[in-house]
Parts: structure tokens; C-alpha cells; sequence
């Protein structure tokens, strides 16, 4: 059964379309009009393996911070609706991830809840035309709405685009162990039967 998913979410604000196939082979079609956003999104394509087409517009001339929230829920969405029941799938995932100075570590549980630990610290109000501020609320905006546990921790970092890029390479890594399937793995991994 292919893993595939198409979300589209349209309100006032913004208009973002993503399609996901999580059994893919890491290739992507990004553009959300933020340059630094979309070199991210093509990092999780790229180091998760997940094949990723994203096409957003919203409302740039305030600021970027509407585009890469909803981007965060629809893409979210879109990893969940792709799951489908969840059966044999690894469900926890980590990886730590230096990028030159910086190591991040992050961890995912495809648990059902959505929640977010994070502790980045950037040192830049901006990377690139995207507030540094973003990065946690893209990556809170996806966990809820795949309803994934995900711990982001810096372990070391000074330059701002190094820092982030380890993460978004970490959390690709990690999501990429994290929805792969096992045939050892018999229905869905929790002792509740569900996720």
C-alpha cells in the first residue's frame, strides 16, 4: 500500500498545498517564497528520504510568520493522513547531526500527542529574510498536527545557519528511522493497540 498523502489548506492568510510520499527517495519540489525556509524543507526531503512537494503563498509583505506556521501544520497533516493505522511502522527515531561547530540531537516519538521540547539557541534575530523564531514555531505546528512527540536539543553551536540546518537535518534523520517499517513489527507498536 503506498504511503502517500495530499493535504491542501487554504485560509485567508495563505494558500499551501503539500504532497508526501514517505517511502520515496529524498527529491523535492519546495517553494514557499522564503529562500532559508525552503533550503530547510529540501534538507527533511533530502535526509529523510521522504519525497516532498510543497507549494505555498501567503501574506510576505508582513512577514514571513503565517507561511512557514501553516506550512508546519499542512506538511504535519500530511506525514499523519500518509501513516495511515501506523502498523509496523519503528515509531521512535533519533539521530545527532554536526554541522561543522554545531550538534543537534532530536528525537521523535510518532506517538498520537503532539508535543514539543525545544532549546535551540540562536544567536541572530534573522537567518537569510526568516526570523530565527520561526524554526520553533514550524517545527511546534508540525508536531501537533502529526501528533508526534519531537525533542530538538543543541548540544554545541555558534554560527545561527549552522545551528538551524543541524536541526532540521536531525529531525530528518530521525523521522526517517522513525516511520520506517519492519517486518518484525507485527500491527501497530504500543501496548494500547493505537496511536
Amino acid at each position: 500500500m503506498s504511503r502517500t498523502a495530499e493535504v491542501h489548506r487554504k485560509t485567508k492568510e495563505t494558500d499551501v498545498r503539500v504532497k508526501v510520499e514517505l517511502d520515496g527517495s529524498g527529491e523535492s519540489a519546495v517553494s514557499t517564497g522564503v529562500g532559508f525556509f525552503d533550503h530547510m524543507l529540501d534538507q527533511i526531503a533530502r535526509h529523510s528520504l521522504i519525497n516532498l512537494d510543497i507549494k505555498a503563498s501567503g501574506d510576505l509583505v508582513i512577514d514571513p510568520h503565517h507561511t512557514v506556521e501553516d506550512v508546519g501544520i499542512t506538511l504535519g497533516q500530511a506525514i499523519d493522513e500518509a501513516l495511515g493505522t501506523k502498523e509496523g511502522i519503528l515509531r521512535y527515531g533519533s539521530a545527532t547531526v554536526p554541522m561543522d561547530e554545531s550538534l543537534v540531537m532530536t528525537s521523535i516519538d510518532i506517538s498520537g500527542r503532539g508535543h514539543l521540547e525545544y532549546s535551540l539557541q540562536v544567536p541572530a534575530e534573522t537567518i537569510g529574510e526568516m526570523p530565527a523564531d520561526l524554526v520553533e514555531e514550524f517545527f511546534t505546528s508540525l508536531a501537533r498536527s502529526a501528533k508526534m512527540t519531537i525533542h530538538i536539543r543543541q548540544i554545541s553551536g555558534t554560527n545561527p545557519h549552522h545551528i538551524v540546518e543541524a536541526a532540521f537535518k536531525s529531525f530528518a534523520r530521525s523521522l526517517g528511522e522513525a516511520i520506517s517499517k519492519s517486518e518484525r513489527i507485527k500491527g501497530v507498536p504500543s501496548t494500547k493497540g493505537t496511536l
